[in-house]
């Protein structure tokens, strides 16, 4: 008996299968995290509406301003003065003049506070002003 031994060539390919799940797992995780990490640190308890407003979509600039029960400014989520809020809105409205601003103020903020921003605001001819609640239904 004669075996003729033929000579296997070895097939080397990569899997990439598993790679491929691990990396889309992951790019779900990051997509449900990335609001979450997203939201302020400041805690502000905003007032409730009934009525639901429309969602905008768009690549703009969105800044959120957020007046706390104390008065205090922030503008996204930098402590900032009334004369730094201005000047910071001066040149980001010179940079974005699409910009979209948001105002966040607890439901206990004085109302002269949240008049005083506005002013600023509608001083430097910002238009897409939207003032920021929580919808119940």
């Amino acid at each position: 008996m004669i075996r003729h031994h033929r000579k296997q060539r070895f097939f080397a390919e990569i899997n990439i299968t598993p790679f491929t799940d691990v990396i889309l797992v992951l790019l779900i995780i990051f997509m449900v995290a990335a609001p979450i990490i997203y939201q302020s640190n400041i805690k502000v308890k905003l007032p409730k509406i009934k009525s639901k407003a429309p969602q905008e979509t768009g690549k703009q600039l969105q800044v959120v301003i957020t007046i706390t029960t104390e008065g205090m400014v922030y503008l996204n989520d930098a402590l900032v003065t009334n004369a730094e809020l201005k000047e910071k809105v001066v040149h980001m409205h010179r940079e974005e003049p699409t910009m979209s601003v948001y105002l966040r103020a607890d439901q206990q903020t004085r109302f002269k506070d949240v008049i005083d921003v506005l002013d600023l605001l509608t001083e430097l001819g910002i238009s897409k002003l939207d003032i920021m609640a929580v919808h119940v239904p």
